[in-house]
């Protein structure tokens, strides 16, 4: 597992996610764990390069 750092497209506060690495392609929900509010996270994995991570609102 590989932490990330993202913003919230709510409250606008850095937290951070854990990512499943073996995984190359995921897009789930999680909570902000400062407004709570859910954040849908769109995650990319590329072998030899960095993970992206998106975070969008609900109903992005």
């Amino acid at each position: 597992m590989e932490s990330a750092v993202i913003q919230c497209p709510y409250c606008w506060q850095s937290i951070e996610v854990l990512i499943d690495e073996s995984v190359a392609c995921q897009e789930y929900v999680e909570d902000c764990e400062v407004c709570c509010r859910p954040i849908r996270l769109v995650v990319t994995v590329r072998p030899e390069e960095a993970v992206e991570v998106e975070a969008f609102t609900e109903d992005e």
